[in-house]
């Protein structure tokens, strides 16, 4: 095993320079693409870990305030994240909807109080819904973020691989021109230099586009997950606003 890696190693050394720079190229896409796995398999894994702990607290408690605490315990989480934007801007809503003053009795008694502050409260709903939306699309922004860069090393390494394979037999068949002959112990030597550019490029590529499509199913499950969280946040604050108005009336 020692003299193959040797021998690789050799081979790179003697390599042409148009070779050499195509195997650093391939270095830094290998490099990079194994730091963005390790740092996004990390996130995702506590992304899943802190959002399951957050739903099980969120669906045991059916309080907002006690939710709102939790959630800022858990900061990897996105169902917290867009949870807390949701409820900061209920807030929001709950304060524009009171009165800052009492209303005048000389005023017109149809105006109506009630109805116009369940109008308010329900175009508030309006404003929570634009508000997770933006919230889930940062959290997508967030969660893709650096894994194009996988699927551009997949689809990238193996043909900056092929060129410096094609430039290292090219040079070959040059050299077999020079020396005029076509003997094995003269063509072998610079073909297997050529090959080890592909080879890398190969390495490069096959754990990139694994990594890649693992990720961006997780990705989708949390995306669908976002979706049904603030679909069902939503009908939890209609449904409050309705019994209370209920009461009211």
């Amino acid at each position: 095993m020692g003299i193959v890696e040797l021998d690789i190693v050799h081979m790179i050394s003697n390599a042409g320079p148009m070779v050499q720079f195509v195997m650093l190229l391939l270095l830094f896409f290998s490099i990079m693409s194994w730091a963005i796995i390790l740092i996004k398999y990390r996130y995702i894994r506590r992304a899943f870990r802190e959002s399951a702990e957050f739903t099980e607290f969120f669906w045991k408690s059916r309080d907002l305030s006690n939710a709102f605490a939790k959630a800022k315990q858990l900061p990897g989480s996105p169902q917290a994240r867009i949870f807390r934007i949701g409820y900061v801007e209920l807030k929001k809503t709950s304060q524009a909807a009171v009165p800052s003053a009492p209303p005048d009795p000389s005023s017109n008694k149809q105006s109506g109080h009630p109805n116009m502050s369940m109008d308010a409260r329900f175009t508030g709903t309006d404003n929570i819904q634009r508000a997770l939306r933006r919230a889930i699309t940062t959290e997508m922004t967030r969660m893709t973020q650096m894994v194009p860069f996988l699927a551009t090393t997949g689809n990238t390494a193996p043909f900056i691989g092929l060129f410096g394979t094609v430039w290292g037999i090219m040079n070959s068949f040059v050299g077999i021109g020079q020396k005029g002959s076509a003997n094995l112990a003269v063509v072998a030597p610079g073909i297997s230099e050529a090959l080890v550019a592909t080879a890398a490029g190969l390495a490069a590529a096959i754990p990139a586009v694994i990594a890649y499509n693992f990720f961006m199913s997780k990705i989708r499950v949390v995306e669908s997950e976002l979706d049904s969280f603030s679909a069902d946040l939503l009908n939890i604050i209609e449904r409050d606003i309705l019994r209370i108005e209920r009461r009211r009336s």
